[in-house]
């Protein structure tokens, strides 16, 4: 029966450790951005430092490896349960030590992950286990662990608990560990009151943390955006914040600005109207992103548009903003116009499997700041999208700002033309986030910008759109290679372009 315990504990403490590490990476992924960098610098930290633990649990007495293996589990339940708590509360309201204390903790967790298996190992080998069932046993279930959290984590924990409630459940597990080890071998440990009195305060720590995650987390954010939260989940694909002050609404993806209700206005007229004001006879138009529903508002004041396909990866995105009273009406109901097909899946692979052919096409996304956006912004992509824009049609790529991240901006133009697309660059002013790109592209047709607008606009007029075509000499163009698959440039040239001008 021990035996079977100490298997099982193996079980438990694998899917601790690695959930711990993946907390880790998704955090910093949400809060820094470039996931392969933070996953990648994360699991080296966390290996290295499995590595050291696993080379000091030589130093733990043959008679005490019960007693440590009980401490340490203990101590990884208390680290790593508060460890996403901590580092995102760190990140809100003192941002500076974060990358410090995010490598100390991975480190630390790490280490006492690299004691757990060898001090198991030794359990069993003291009870006379053969030595290849011994083995054998201990990285089976190991790895069955690892398995099992792998898929958990993406598909239930992360969007259903979040990453700081799910922090203290898996340290509620490494307390469990511990608290059955001492009753199934409290006749071979010291001090068993003491150790059940240690591991029930550090259960209850955790116990209230779990409870009163959802506050941690408001307060965190509080701190990070300043304002009135007033919606935020966690999906499998991003965590989103809905802030209000006063009569402003903002948008915030994984910490990253989308919008402000104040002067959303100039951004969204400005990708729209000099796409459809030349196409009186488009019918049928492609929006890819923009899942808050703002450019489908502007889309649909044309009455001779009869369907706008609506593709954004997020259902929860697209949920909320035709569900929530504020955000409804904020872009008009345009959910709801029953010109509207929504389509919740990843863009590309809905390319490649339909057949339709749009008069225009509106790619929204958000910006290139991970490997996994840099693909909506490379030479593949943009081809597929080519494939199903009408030989007349007009598409429009938001493109980061001209001003703030040049080398990002030319390098999607550079990539528009790649596939045989003329380009025409533009750019706007908004407030919220200073001049920003656009770029108009066009497979065969010519393109003036339109002089007069057969709508009302808020910003647009035939002296802004002109003035939008004209890049001053400190926005002139540069001379950039295409954004291709196998090396995704525009997500190295997007980080060190934004590096420069953020404090």
């Amino acid at each position: 029966m021990t035996k079977k315990i100490l298997i099982l504990s193996v079980f438990v403490v694998a899917s601790c450790g690695l959930a711990y590490e993946l907390i880790a990476g998704a955090l910093s992924s949400y809060l820094l951005g470039d996931s392969i960098l933070q996953f990648s610098t994360i699991i080296g930290c966390y290996l290295f430092a499995m590595g050291v633990g696993a080379h000091f649990s030589k130093y733990v007495r043959d008679e005490d490896v019960l007693a440590r293996f009980v401490d340490i589990e203990l101590a990884v339940g208390l680290v790593g349960g508060l460890s996403a708590a901590v580092l995102f509360l760190t990140f809100s309201w003192m941002a500076a030590p974060f990358r410090t204390l995010l490598y100390v903790m991975v480190f630390l967790i790490g280490a006492f992950v690299g004691m757990e298996v060898p001090l198991v190992m030794r359990a069993l080998n003291e009870r006379k286990t053969e030595f290849n069932e011994l083995v054998s046993r201990v990285l089976t279930f190991d790895y069955l662990g690892a398995l099992a959290v792998s898929l958990l984590f993406p598909l239930v924990l992360a969007p259903y608990l979040g990453l700081v409630r799910t922090g203290f459940l898996f340290g509620m597990l490494n307390v469990g560990v511990a608290l059955w080890t001492i009753m199934a071998f409290r006749t071979e440990l010291k001090n068993v009151t003491g150790r059940m009195l240690r591991a029930a305060s550090v259960m209850c720590v955790l116990i209230f943390g779990f409870a009163f995650a959802d506050k941690m987390t408001y307060w965190g954010e509080h701190g990070l955006f300043g304002d009135e939260i007033v919606f935020a989940t966690t999906t499998p694909y991003q965590r989103l914040v809905v802030t209000r002050w006063k009569d402003d609404l903002r948008l915030y993806i994984n910490g990253n600005l989308q919008f402000s209700s104040r002067d959303e206005y100039r951004y969204h007229e400005a990708l729209v109207h000099p796409v459809l004001q030349p196409l009186p006879w488009a019918k049928r138009v492609l929006v890819l992103g923009g899942g808050d529903g703002l450019a489908l508002r502007e889309i649909l004041r044309y009455p001779n548009i009869e369907q706008v396909t609506l593709v954004d990866l997020d259902p929860a995105m697209t949920g909320a903003f035709s569900k929530r009273e504020e955000l409804v009406k904020l872009n008009h109901g345009s959910f709801s116009d029953k010109r509207v097909r929504v389509i919740n899946a990843d863009a590309a692979i809905w390319l490649q499997h339909s057949d339709d052919m749009f008069d225009a096409v509106i790619v929204d996304f958000p910006d290139p700041s991970s490997f996994a956006l840099g693909k909506l912004y490379s030479v593949p992509f943009y081809g597929m999208v080519k494939k199903h824009l009408a030989a007349n049609g007009l598409m429009v790529v938001q493109s980061t700002s001209p001003f703030f991240a040049p080398h990002a901006y030319w390098t999607i133009d550079a990539t528009l033309r790649e596939v045989g697309l003329k380009t025409h660059p533009y750019h706007a002013y908004v407030p919220s986030f200073g001049e920003w790109g656009f770029i108009l592209a066009t497979s065969q047709a010519q393109y003036k910008p339109p002089t007069e607008y057969r709508l009302p606009m808020r910003y647009l007029n035939a002296d802004t759109t002109r003035e939008m075509f004209i890049f001053p000499p400190d926005m002139k163009a540069l001379p950039m290679e295409p954004n291709r698959l196998n090396t995704q440039s525009l997500v190295h040239e997007f980080e060190q372009d934004w590096r420069r001008v953020i404090r």
